[in-house]
């Protein structure tokens, strides 16, 4: 049952990452697309478990990243894939903030990254990951305070 759990757990933080998730029965109707039998309770407790959080615009939003997406929602003006790196532009002055918050989200396949005044280089271990990456930047940016 454990295993199952965490299972599921990692699916969730997969499908939250990657799309914009309003409510819990959309959550349930995600696992169930790949192959989780599980209920809106279940989901409901996951949710708890995790420390989900819905933000204003109403999507849910993991808490590991609610510091990404302050940063990305405020600081971030583009976001570019070039293989396994990623370009991040953001405003003067605001990079190393952009980068340090990238690195605290403990993101799956962010390996690392670089910050100058207004440029944050992230290496991904992957091109799939950068391409996660940017999905998960264009998302975050159009949640704006």
């Amino acid at each position: 049952m454990v295993k199952r759990r965490n299972s599921r757990q990692d699916a969730i933080r997969d499908i939250v990452r990657a799309k914009s998730i309003r409510t819990q029965r959309a959550l349930v109707e995600e696992l169930q697309g790949i192959g989780f039998n599980c209920t809106q309770a279940t989901v409901s407790r996951d949710i708890a478990d995790m420390g989900l959080r819905k933000l204003s615009e109403g999507i849910y939003v993991l808490a590991e990243d609610l510091h990404l997406q302050r940063m990305v929602s405020e600081f971030v003006t583009s976001c570019e894939q070039a293989n396994n790196l990623v370009v991040v532009k953001s405003q003067p002055g605001t990079a190393p903030g952009v980068a340090a918050a990238v690195d605290a989200a403990s993101l799956p396949d962010v390996k690392g990254s670089v910050a100058g005044n207004d440029t944050v280089l992230v290496v991904c271990g992957s091109d799939g990951g950068a391409n996660e990456l940017v999905s998960l930047v264009e998302k975050l940016s159009s949640t704006k305070k």
